[in-house]
Protein backbone atom coordinates (compact mmCIF):
# COMPACT_ATOMS: atom_id res chain seq x y z
CA UNK A 1 0.00 0.00 0.00
CA UNK A 2 1.59 3.24 -1.13
CA UNK A 3 0.92 6.61 0.48
CA UNK A 4 -0.91 7.72 -2.67
CA UNK A 5 -3.13 4.63 -2.59
CA UNK A 6 -4.06 5.33 1.03
CA UNK A 7 -4.98 8.93 0.20
CA UNK A 8 -7.28 7.79 -2.59
CA UNK A 9 -8.68 4.98 -0.47
CA UNK A 10 -9.66 7.31 2.34
CA UNK A 11 -11.18 9.80 -0.06
CA UNK A 12 -13.32 6.91 -1.29
CA UNK A 13 -14.38 6.07 2.28
CA UNK A 14 -15.24 9.71 3.04
CA UNK A 15 -17.13 10.00 -0.27
CA UNK A 16 -19.08 6.83 0.45
CA UNK A 17 -20.10 8.15 3.87
CA UNK A 18 -21.15 11.43 2.25
CA UNK A 19 -23.21 9.54 -0.34
CA UNK A 20 -24.93 7.47 2.36
CA UNK A 21 -25.64 10.67 4.29
CA UNK A 22 -27.39 12.24 1.29
CA UNK A 23 -29.54 9.11 0.91
CA UNK A 24 -30.44 9.14 4.62
CA UNK A 25 -31.67 12.71 4.27
CA UNK A 26 -34.99 11.11 3.32
CA UNK A 27 -35.75 11.59 7.03
CA UNK A 28 -35.45 15.36 6.64
CA UNK A 29 -37.32 15.30 3.34
CA UNK A 30 -40.29 13.41 4.77
CA UNK A 31 -40.43 15.70 7.81
CA UNK A 32 -40.52 18.77 5.57
CA UNK A 33 -43.58 17.28 3.82
CA UNK A 34 -45.36 15.83 6.86
CA UNK A 35 -48.23 18.31 6.68
CA UNK A 36 -48.96 17.67 3.01
CA UNK A 37 -48.35 13.92 3.18
CA UNK A 38 -50.16 13.31 6.45
CA UNK A 39 -52.74 16.08 6.10
CA UNK A 40 -54.59 15.15 9.33
CA UNK A 41 -53.10 15.13 12.83
CA UNK A 42 -53.15 11.34 12.81
CA UNK A 43 -51.55 11.26 9.38
CA UNK A 44 -48.77 13.62 10.46
CA UNK A 45 -48.05 11.42 13.46
CA UNK A 46 -47.72 8.47 11.11
CA UNK A 47 -45.10 10.36 9.08
CA UNK A 48 -43.17 11.50 12.16
CA UNK A 49 -43.19 8.02 13.67
CA UNK A 50 -42.06 6.55 10.37
CA UNK A 51 -39.04 8.87 10.15
CA UNK A 52 -38.55 8.62 13.91
CA UNK A 53 -37.49 5.02 13.40
CA UNK A 54 -34.56 6.12 11.24
CA UNK A 55 -33.37 9.57 12.36
CA UNK A 56 -30.55 8.04 14.41
CA UNK A 57 -29.05 6.55 11.25
CA UNK A 58 -28.84 9.99 9.63
CA UNK A 59 -27.39 11.70 12.70
CA UNK A 60 -24.84 8.92 13.28
CA UNK A 61 -23.74 8.98 9.63
CA UNK A 62 -23.30 12.78 9.80
CA UNK A 63 -21.05 12.44 12.87
CA UNK A 64 -19.13 9.53 11.31
CA UNK A 65 -18.65 11.52 8.11
CA UNK A 66 -17.14 14.39 10.10
CA UNK A 67 -14.98 12.02 12.15
CA UNK A 68 -13.62 10.25 9.09
CA UNK A 69 -12.78 13.60 7.48
CA UNK A 70 -11.00 14.73 10.65
CA UNK A 71 -8.91 11.58 10.91
CA UNK A 72 -7.95 11.24 7.25
CA UNK A 73 -7.82 14.87 6.05
CA UNK A 74 -7.27 17.01 9.16
CA UNK A 75 -6.33 20.16 7.23
CA UNK A 76 -9.75 20.16 5.56
CA UNK A 77 -11.41 19.63 8.91
CA UNK A 78 -9.56 22.52 10.55
CA UNK A 79 -10.16 24.77 7.54
CA UNK A 80 -13.82 24.07 6.85
CA UNK A 81 -15.21 23.06 10.22
CA UNK A 82 -13.02 25.62 11.97
CA UNK A 83 -13.29 28.45 9.44
CA UNK A 84 -16.79 28.02 8.03
CA UNK A 85 -18.15 27.30 11.48
CA UNK A 86 -21.38 29.30 11.11
CA UNK A 87 -22.43 27.05 8.24
CA UNK A 88 -21.64 23.86 10.17
CA UNK A 89 -23.01 25.14 13.47
CA UNK A 90 -26.39 25.91 11.86
CA UNK A 91 -26.43 22.40 10.36
CA UNK A 92 -25.62 20.77 13.71
CA UNK A 93 -28.06 23.01 15.58
CA UNK A 94 -30.96 22.01 13.33
CA UNK A 95 -30.06 18.33 13.80
CA UNK A 96 -30.02 18.78 17.58
CA UNK A 97 -33.45 20.44 17.31
CA UNK A 98 -34.61 17.40 15.37
CA UNK A 99 -33.53 14.97 18.10
CA UNK A 100 -35.19 17.06 20.81
CA UNK A 101 -38.37 17.53 18.80
CA UNK A 102 -38.96 13.82 18.30
CA UNK A 103 -38.80 13.16 22.01
CA UNK A 104 -40.78 16.12 23.34
CA UNK A 105 -43.45 16.98 20.76
CA UNK A 106 -46.09 14.81 22.42
CA UNK A 107 -44.72 14.55 25.95
CA UNK A 108 -46.96 15.40 28.87
CA UNK A 109 -46.04 18.85 30.18
CA UNK A 110 -44.82 20.16 26.84
CA UNK A 111 -45.74 23.81 27.39
CA UNK A 112 -44.57 24.80 23.89
CA UNK A 113 -47.14 22.54 22.25
CA UNK A 114 -46.63 19.85 19.56
CA UNK A 115 -46.75 22.38 16.70
CA UNK A 116 -43.60 24.13 17.93
CA UNK A 117 -41.55 20.95 17.78
CA UNK A 118 -43.17 19.98 14.47
CA UNK A 119 -42.01 23.35 13.13
CA UNK A 120 -38.47 22.49 14.29
CA UNK A 121 -38.67 19.18 12.40
CA UNK A 122 -39.77 21.05 9.27
CA UNK A 123 -36.96 23.58 9.78
CA UNK A 124 -34.40 20.79 9.98
CA UNK A 125 -36.02 19.14 6.96
CA UNK A 126 -35.34 22.21 4.80
CA UNK A 127 -32.26 23.90 6.28
CA UNK A 128 -30.30 20.68 6.87
CA UNK A 129 -30.35 19.42 3.26
CA UNK A 130 -29.97 22.95 1.87
CA UNK A 131 -26.77 23.69 3.80
CA UNK A 132 -25.35 20.18 3.38
CA UNK A 133 -25.94 20.45 -0.37
CA UNK A 134 -24.31 23.87 -0.32
CA UNK A 135 -21.32 22.45 1.55
CA UNK A 136 -20.91 19.77 -1.14
CA UNK A 137 -21.13 22.47 -3.83
CA UNK A 138 -18.10 24.25 -2.32
CA UNK A 139 -16.01 21.22 -3.34
CA UNK A 140 -16.52 22.42 -6.91
CA UNK A 141 -17.20 26.14 -6.52
CA UNK A 142 -14.54 26.97 -3.91
CA UNK A 143 -14.50 28.68 -0.53
CA UNK A 144 -12.97 31.88 0.80
CA UNK A 145 -10.00 30.74 2.92
CA UNK A 146 -6.22 30.93 3.04
CA UNK A 147 -3.59 28.47 4.26
CA UNK A 148 -0.33 29.62 5.88
CA UNK A 149 1.78 26.71 4.65
CA UNK A 150 4.93 28.00 6.36
CA UNK A 151 3.25 27.32 9.68
CA UNK A 152 2.89 23.68 8.70
CA UNK A 153 6.56 22.95 8.11
CA UNK A 154 8.55 25.95 9.31
CA UNK A 155 10.01 26.68 12.77
CA UNK A 156 7.23 27.36 15.23
CA UNK A 157 7.89 30.54 17.16
CA UNK A 158 4.28 30.62 18.29
CA UNK A 159 3.06 27.64 20.28
CA UNK A 160 -0.38 28.05 18.63
CA UNK A 161 0.34 29.00 15.01
CA UNK A 162 -2.59 29.88 12.78
CA UNK A 163 -2.53 27.49 9.82
CA UNK A 164 -5.84 28.22 8.11
CA UNK A 165 -8.11 31.24 8.32
CA UNK A 166 -11.29 32.49 6.67
CA UNK A 167 -10.82 35.51 4.43
CA UNK A 168 -13.92 37.34 5.69
CA UNK A 169 -16.18 37.59 8.72
CA UNK A 170 -19.05 35.52 7.32
CA UNK A 171 -17.31 32.24 8.21
CA UNK A 172 -18.94 30.10 5.56
CA UNK A 173 -22.25 31.85 4.99
CA UNK A 174 -20.73 33.75 2.06
CA UNK A 175 -20.97 30.50 0.05
CA UNK A 176 -24.72 31.05 -0.11
CA UNK A 177 -24.11 34.19 -2.19
CA UNK A 178 -22.96 31.94 -5.04
CA UNK A 179 -26.09 31.09 -7.08
CA UNK A 180 -24.66 27.71 -8.13
CA UNK A 181 -24.16 26.73 -4.50
CA UNK A 182 -27.85 27.48 -3.96
CA UNK A 183 -28.82 25.51 -7.08
CA UNK A 184 -27.15 22.35 -5.77
CA UNK A 185 -28.39 23.08 -2.25
CA UNK A 186 -32.02 23.25 -3.35
CA UNK A 187 -31.49 20.22 -5.61
CA UNK A 188 -30.56 18.27 -2.46
CA UNK A 189 -33.63 19.70 -0.66
CA UNK A 190 -35.97 18.41 -3.36
CA UNK A 191 -34.05 15.13 -3.63
CA UNK A 192 -34.58 14.64 0.11
CA UNK A 193 -38.30 15.33 -0.39
CA UNK A 194 -38.43 12.79 -3.22
CA UNK A 195 -36.70 10.14 -1.12
CA UNK A 196 -38.80 11.04 1.92
CA UNK A 197 -42.03 10.59 -0.03
CA UNK A 198 -40.86 7.27 -1.46
CA UNK A 199 -39.81 6.07 1.98
CA UNK A 200 -43.09 6.96 3.69
CA UNK A 201 -45.11 5.37 0.88
CA UNK A 202 -43.11 2.18 1.40
CA UNK A 203 -43.02 2.23 5.20
CA UNK A 204 -46.52 3.36 6.21
CA UNK A 205 -49.57 1.16 5.84
CA UNK A 206 -52.08 3.91 5.09
CA UNK A 207 -53.94 4.25 1.80
CA UNK A 208 -54.59 7.99 2.22
CA UNK A 209 -50.88 8.76 2.57
CA UNK A 210 -50.00 6.53 -0.39
CA UNK A 211 -52.59 8.13 -2.63
CA UNK A 212 -51.39 11.64 -1.79
CA UNK A 213 -47.77 10.54 -2.10
CA UNK A 214 -47.88 10.17 -5.89
CA UNK A 215 -48.89 13.80 -6.44
CA UNK A 216 -46.44 15.07 -3.83
CA UNK A 217 -43.75 13.00 -5.53
CA UNK A 218 -44.36 14.73 -8.85
CA UNK A 219 -44.20 18.12 -7.15
CA UNK A 220 -40.78 17.31 -5.64
CA UNK A 221 -39.32 15.36 -8.57
CA UNK A 222 -39.78 18.04 -11.24
CA UNK A 223 -37.79 20.81 -9.50
CA UNK A 224 -35.18 18.26 -8.39
CA UNK A 225 -34.56 17.04 -11.94
CA UNK A 226 -34.43 20.58 -13.34
CA UNK A 227 -32.04 21.82 -10.65
CA UNK A 228 -29.78 18.77 -10.78
CA UNK A 229 -29.51 18.77 -14.58
CA UNK A 230 -28.75 22.50 -14.56
CA UNK A 231 -25.97 22.04 -12.01
CA UNK A 232 -24.54 18.97 -13.74
CA UNK A 233 -24.30 20.82 -17.06
CA UNK A 234 -22.69 23.77 -15.29
CA UNK A 235 -20.21 21.44 -13.56
CA UNK A 236 -19.15 19.66 -16.73
CA UNK A 237 -18.58 22.93 -18.61
CA UNK A 238 -16.94 25.02 -15.88
CA UNK A 239 -13.25 25.52 -15.27
CA UNK A 240 -11.90 23.20 -12.60
CA UNK A 241 -9.02 23.24 -10.12
CA UNK A 242 -6.16 21.01 -11.31
CA UNK A 243 -3.23 20.03 -9.12
CA UNK A 244 0.22 19.45 -10.63
CA UNK A 245 1.28 15.96 -9.49
CA UNK A 246 4.95 16.98 -9.45
CA UNK A 247 5.10 20.18 -7.44
CA UNK A 248 1.51 20.44 -6.17
CA UNK A 249 0.77 23.84 -7.71
CA UNK A 250 -2.89 24.58 -8.46
CA UNK A 251 -4.10 25.95 -11.79
CA UNK A 252 -7.41 26.49 -13.52
CA UNK A 253 -8.18 23.93 -16.22
CA UNK A 254 -11.06 24.30 -18.70
CA UNK A 255 -13.76 21.64 -18.24
CA UNK A 256 -11.66 19.84 -15.64
CA UNK A 257 -14.56 17.81 -14.22
CA UNK A 258 -15.67 16.69 -17.68
CA UNK A 259 -12.08 15.58 -18.27
CA UNK A 260 -12.16 13.67 -14.99
CA UNK A 261 -15.27 11.77 -16.03
CA UNK A 262 -13.78 10.98 -19.44
CA UNK A 263 -10.46 9.81 -18.02
CA UNK A 264 -12.13 7.98 -15.12
CA UNK A 265 -14.83 6.42 -17.30
CA UNK A 266 -15.91 4.07 -14.53
CA UNK A 267 -17.13 7.08 -12.53
CA UNK A 268 -19.15 8.22 -15.54
CA UNK A 269 -20.75 4.75 -15.74
CA UNK A 270 -21.45 4.91 -12.00
CA UNK A 271 -23.07 8.33 -12.45
CA UNK A 272 -25.26 7.21 -15.36
CA UNK A 273 -26.40 4.03 -13.59
CA UNK A 274 -27.28 6.09 -10.53
CA UNK A 275 -29.30 8.60 -12.57
CA UNK A 276 -31.23 5.78 -14.29
CA UNK A 277 -32.03 4.12 -10.95
CA UNK A 278 -33.27 7.37 -9.41
CA UNK A 279 -35.51 8.10 -12.41
CA UNK A 280 -36.75 4.50 -12.45
CA UNK A 281 -37.72 4.62 -8.77
CA UNK A 282 -39.58 7.89 -9.27
CA UNK A 283 -41.22 6.97 -12.58
CA UNK A 284 -42.46 3.52 -11.61
CA UNK A 285 -43.92 4.82 -8.34
CA UNK A 286 -45.82 7.54 -10.20
CA UNK A 287 -47.04 5.23 -12.97
CA UNK A 288 -48.08 2.29 -10.78
CA UNK A 289 -50.75 2.52 -8.10
CA UNK A 290 -49.51 -0.60 -6.32
CA UNK A 291 -45.72 -0.19 -6.49
CA UNK A 292 -44.26 1.14 -3.21
CA UNK A 293 -40.64 -0.01 -3.46
CA UNK A 294 -39.30 3.06 -5.25
CA UNK A 295 -37.16 4.08 -2.28
CA UNK A 296 -34.72 1.23 -3.00
CA UNK A 297 -33.73 1.90 -6.64
CA UNK A 298 -33.89 5.66 -6.00
CA UNK A 299 -31.86 5.31 -2.80
CA UNK A 300 -29.18 3.13 -4.38
CA UNK A 301 -29.07 5.50 -7.37
CA UNK A 302 -28.61 8.48 -5.05
CA UNK A 303 -25.63 6.81 -3.36
CA UNK A 304 -24.03 6.02 -6.74
CA UNK A 305 -24.53 9.56 -8.13
CA UNK A 306 -23.19 11.35 -5.05
CA UNK A 307 -20.29 8.90 -4.77
CA UNK A 308 -19.32 9.53 -8.41
CA UNK A 309 -19.49 13.31 -7.97
CA UNK A 310 -17.40 13.34 -4.79
CA UNK A 311 -14.77 11.01 -6.25
CA UNK A 312 -14.62 13.27 -9.31
CA UNK A 313 -13.95 16.20 -6.98
CA UNK A 314 -10.86 14.64 -5.38
CA UNK A 315 -9.32 12.04 -7.67
CA UNK A 316 -7.27 12.56 -10.85
CA UNK A 317 -5.08 15.37 -9.49
CA UNK A 318 -7.97 17.65 -8.57
CA UNK A 319 -8.20 20.15 -5.71
CA UNK A 320 -11.23 18.92 -3.77
CA UNK A 321 -11.53 22.07 -1.65
CA UNK A 322 -10.57 25.05 -3.83
CA UNK A 323 -9.76 28.45 -2.37
CA UNK A 324 -11.25 31.50 -4.06
CA UNK A 325 -9.09 33.80 -1.92
CA UNK A 326 -5.72 32.23 -2.75
CA UNK A 327 -5.56 29.58 -5.47
CA UNK A 328 -2.43 27.95 -4.04
CA UNK A 329 -4.17 27.48 -0.69
CA UNK A 330 -6.55 24.98 -2.31
CA UNK A 331 -6.60 21.56 -0.65
CA UNK A 332 -5.74 18.33 -2.44
CA UNK A 333 -5.52 14.75 -1.26
CA UNK A 334 -1.74 15.04 -1.05
CA UNK A 335 -1.41 18.33 0.88
CA UNK A 336 -4.20 17.87 3.42
CA UNK A 337 -4.05 14.23 4.51
CA UNK A 338 -2.80 12.57 7.68
CA UNK A 339 0.55 10.82 7.93
CA UNK A 340 1.16 7.51 6.19
CA UNK A 341 1.24 5.74 9.55
CA UNK A 342 -2.16 7.16 10.53
CA UNK A 343 -3.77 6.29 7.21
CA UNK A 344 -2.31 2.77 7.31
CA UNK A 345 -3.56 2.16 10.84
CA UNK A 346 -7.02 3.43 9.96
CA UNK A 347 -7.02 1.23 6.84
CA UNK A 348 -6.97 -1.89 8.99
CA UNK A 349 -9.63 -0.45 11.29
CA UNK A 350 -11.81 0.28 8.24
CA UNK A 351 -11.93 -3.45 7.48
CA UNK A 352 -14.57 -3.61 10.22
CA UNK A 353 -16.90 -1.35 8.21
CA UNK A 354 -18.65 -4.24 6.39
CA UNK A 355 -19.61 -5.72 9.76
CA UNK A 356 -21.04 -2.38 10.86
CA UNK A 357 -23.00 -2.09 7.62
CA UNK A 358 -24.30 -5.63 8.10
CA UNK A 359 -25.54 -4.69 11.56
CA UNK A 360 -27.27 -1.59 10.15
CA UNK A 361 -29.02 -3.72 7.52
CA UNK A 362 -30.07 -6.22 10.19
CA UNK A 363 -31.38 -3.46 12.49
CA UNK A 364 -33.19 -1.77 9.58
CA UNK A 365 -34.95 -5.01 8.60
CA UNK A 366 -35.89 -5.71 12.22
CA UNK A 367 -37.38 -2.23 12.65
CA UNK A 368 -39.33 -2.47 9.39
CA UNK A 369 -40.47 -6.07 9.84
CA UNK A 370 -43.99 -4.67 10.17
CA UNK A 371 -45.23 -1.59 8.33
CA UNK A 372 -46.32 1.32 10.49
CA UNK A 373 -50.09 1.61 11.04
CA UNK A 374 -52.52 3.86 12.90
CA UNK A 375 -52.89 1.25 15.62
CA UNK A 376 -49.16 1.33 16.39
CA UNK A 377 -48.98 5.08 17.00
CA UNK A 378 -51.62 4.72 19.71
CA UNK A 379 -49.02 3.02 21.94
CA UNK A 380 -47.05 4.77 24.68
CA UNK A 381 -43.81 4.35 22.74
CA UNK A 382 -44.93 6.38 19.72
CA UNK A 383 -43.53 9.85 18.98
Amino acid sequence: MTYEFLQHYWWFIVSLLGALLVFLLFVQGANSMACSLGWTEEGKRLVYNSTGRKWEFTFTTLVTFGGAFFASFPLFYSTSFGGAYWLWMIILFTFVLQAVSYEFQNKIGNFLGPRTFQFFLTLNGIVGPLLLGGAVATFFEGSNFTIAKDNLVGPQLDINPVISSWANASHGLDALLNPWVLVLGFAVVFLARVLGTLYVMNNVDDEDIRSRGSMRLIGAAIPFVLLFVAYLVHLLLKDGYAANPVDGTISMEPMKYLTNFVQMWYLLILLLIGVVLVLFGIGKTIMSKTYTGGIWPAGIGTVLVVLALLLCAGWNNTAYYPSTADLQSSLTLANSCSSEFTLTTMFYVSLLVPFVLAYIVYAWRAIDAKKLSKEEIASDHAY
